[in-house]
């Protein structure tokens, strides 16, 4: 009696007998996870199949042909043995470098600084509205204002001529590498505008709290822009570099409108080559073979610009 009466007394205390909870199994919980993941990612994955990657193979199959577009004949990787012994080609990747070259130095350069200057003025929103306005021209726009300025009766060679430097006139087009150098200041004007609407993003996530710190510390001027806000701008830093190295290595319209590539073939980039040899020449195994190389270097420069800012931002981390 006493035992039963012991018995109840402790399950009265600890209540009704419960089975134990069900402990998940890790790896069903990370393949569920996994699941949800590919299913929100699998659209953009076939988007990307569809409209990157599979033209991609397709115009790297037909870089083996020797087509005119009515007859195409295999002949392996003599486009690519033509393509890197054309002299024609090497002037083109040398345009294509110096298009790379300029507008990371010109526009992100300036887009930066104009951003710094004009951030805390008092009319600096004037400043970067006449800086933003060329971004929204459209490459036709640019090209014929351009145009206008630098053909050999243009404004710019009357401007000189009227203040007595008749002397500095030049044919700005008709001259290499001068048309290229002239281009890239054209691409400079327009493109200034979207460096500077970034940058201006970027500054306005700085905490005014450091630079205040800064200024407290003694950094002013250059000190203050190289040793804080430079390093605080980063982030976007990468986004622009990255964007202004891809747009640089695909130009076209503004070459395309202003010179066509002329003198002869002396202006052209590998976007230009590409175009010309395939709807002008009517050899589109050649045209394919230099879209292949041109997006195999898009994609190498990219990657590798990237590869540099993980490595950078991983030894910073450390």
């Amino acid at each position: 009696m006493d035992v039963l009466t012991t018995a109840d007394e402790a399950a009265s205390r600890t209540g009704p007998h419960r089975p134990e909870p069900l402990v998940p199994d890790p790896r069903s919980a990370r393949f569920r996870a996994a699941a949800w993941v590919g299913a929100f990612l699998a659209p953009a994955v076939a988007l990307v199949l569809l409209l990157l990657v599979v033209p991609f193979l397709v115009t790297a199959w037909r870089s083996l042909f020797d087509d005119n577009g009515i007859t195409a004949r295999f002949v392996g990787l003599s486009n690519y043995t033509a393509l890197f012994t054309d002299p024609d080609f090497g002037r083109s990747l040398l345009n294509t470098v110096l298009w790379v070259v300029g507008t990371l130095v010109l526009p992100v350069l300036l887009g930066l600084l104009l951003a710094v200057l004009t951030h805390s003025m008092r009319w600096g929103a004037v400043a970067r509205t006449a800086v933003v306005i060329p971004y929204a021209l459209s490459g036709s726009a640019t090209a014929l204002l351009w145009t206008y300025l630098l053909r050999s009766d243009g404004a710019v060679n009357q401007t000189l001529g009227a203040v007595g430097l008749g002397g500095w006139q030049q044919e700005w087009l008709l001259h290499w590498p001068l048309n290229t150098l002239v281009m890239i200041v054209a691409t400079t004007w327009q493109a200034t505008g979207a460096s500077l609407i970034l940058f201006l993003i970027g500054l306005q996530t700085i905490p005014t709290d450091t630079i205040e710190a800064a200024r407290i510390d003694g950094a002013r001027g250059l000190q203050l822009f190289l040793r804080v806000i430079v390093p605080q701008l980063r982030p976007m830093t990468v986004v622009v570099v990255g964007m202004s190295i891809v747009n640089s290595l695909k130009t076209f319209d503004i070459v395309w409108l202003l010179t066509q590539g002329g003198p002869g073939t002396a202006s052209e980039t590998l976007a230009l080559t590409m175009y010309r040899q395939t709807f002008t020449l009517n050899r589109y195994g050649y045209g394919a073979a230099v879209s292949v190389v041109l997006t195999v270097v898009v994609i190498a420069a990219s990657w590798l610009y990237l590869r540099q800012q993980v490595r950078q931002r991983s030894g910073d981390a450390v």
